[in-house]
């Protein structure tokens, strides 16, 4: 029997749906983001990234950089095996409080992904409520699917963002029934925003549960970067606020902050926590420098908006199809997924910008496009050279501009 055919006949079903994903080989360099090397075919290249989720630069800010090397000089590369093994490593201590003390609650468990502390996050808390209705949003990430999936508990699906669909699964389910509401506080890909407080409403008047996944939030939004939670005052009212160490901050590992006792039981029963081995001693210092630095400094954040309304601005006054976002998400439609990568390998090869395209199934068939996420760090001319570039690749490409594109959206 010939095996690998499975797999071959799996990557020629990619190739033939236009799916097939290719990643550059990248160089990111210290103290010269959002600049970077691209080892091309033929040979390394300069290029400007475009599409990076360390969406302040503090994957480079010389306290995080500190804190990671002093710690790995001081204690070593790992952490020994799973806590169960290796016990705490105290910078993993340390991490977790300031965790806990970042969205105002009493504790917070670590994991090595944010995807990891939402997969096994959601299944261990609802398997531990008997009977447990899941409500999610339509719109929710893979990793919340997964942990929806993997708890086995009934799901219902509402409408993104609708609140009159959920509250009317709401209604029709006895008050008494355990139920968990799983939503995101930040949609990546269209960067809207959930109506926190109005969910939060209606858990409190149907009993239920929240879980917001804070991951492309944390750190940008809110005083001291809590999240969409923290900057609408409402962080007090949801149970389970979960977010990522590896994009604002620059680093790795996923959380999950909320009560003592559930933190306690999840971190008693979940198999992704138990078994996969902590993050290690340097990591977790890092990402408790750029946690601190970020509950004081203003700039980032500020600086980051500043540069993703000049983005959207400039993009759209040369009637590039910019999908409108309240957040610093900049999405620019395609609508076809060859095109989208056709437009994405340009910009490369010929502009030297590093823009991925986004393809089914992380958008809907038709819905494909570039996603763009200024930093602090891209100036103006790097805005107006991005801007020339996409209107030479929408030309060369024939994609229609803003007129011809909205009824597409």
């Amino acid at each position: 029997m010939d095996y690998n055919s499975y797999f071959t006949d799996a990557l020629a079903r990619l190739h033939s749906e236009r799916r097939y994903r290719v990643f550059a080989d990248l160089e990111r360099i210290a103290g010269r983001f959002p600049h970077a090397l691209w080892h091309s075919p033929n040979g390394p290249k300069n290029i400007v990234i475009w599409c990076s989720n360390d969406y302040l630069g503090m994957g480079q800010h010389p306290k995080v950089i500190g804190a990671m090397v002093d710690t790995a000089a001081r204690m070593g590369t790992g952490a020994g095996g799973t806590r169960n093994i290796a016990g705490n490593n105290h910078p993993l201590v340390d991490l977790e409080r300031e965790l806990a003390d970042l969205h105002h609650k009493e504790a917070a468990l670590v994991f090595t992904s944010g995807y990891v502390s939402n997969q096994t996050g959601i299944a261990t808390m609802a398997k531990l409520m008997p009977n447990c209705l899941i409500l999610s949003d339509a719109l929710n990430h893979n990793s919340m699917i997964e942990g929806v999936r993997q708890s086995t508990c009934e799901k219902q699906i509402f409408r993104h963002n609708d609140m009159a669909h959920l509250e009317q699964l709401l209604a029709a389910v006895d008050r008494s029934r355990p139920k968990l509401i799983v939503f995101e506080s930040l949609y990546s890909m269209d960067g809207d925003v959930a109506p926190v407080h109005r969910i939060c409403d209606l858990a409190d008047r149907y009993g239920a549960m929240t879980y917001i996944d804070e991951v492309h939030a944390v750190g940008m939004y809110g005083p001291r970067g809590g999240g969409i939670s923290e900057r609408d005052d409402a962080s007090a009212r949801i149970d389970v606020i979960e977010g990522t160490l590896a994009k604002a901050f620059g680093c790795l590992g996923g959380y999950i902050a909320g009560s003592r006792a559930l933190i306690d039981a999840v971190r008693s029963y979940a198999p992704g926590f138990i078994f996969t081995t902590a993050l290690p001693p340097a990591v977790c210092a890092a990402a408790t420098a750029a946690i601190r630095h970020l509950k004081t400094s203003q700039w980032e954040r500020e600086r980051h908006q500043d540069r993703a309304a000049r983005t959207k601005a400039v993009l759209a006054s040369a009637a590039l199809p910019v999908m409108t976002s309240p957040t610093h998400i900049v999405p620019v439609f395609v609508g076809d997924p060859e095109r989208c990568k056709e437009a994405s390998d340009l910009l490369l090869s010929e502009h030297g910008i590093y823009i991925q395209p986004i393809n089914y199934p992380t958008v809907p068939k038709g819905a494909e496009r570039l996603r763009i996420t200024p930093s602090p760090y891209h100036d103006d001319g790097l805005i107006d050279a991005l801007a020339e570039a996409l209107v030479d690749v929408w030309q060369r490409l024939g994609l229609p501009f803003k007129e011809r594109a909205l009824a597409a959206e």
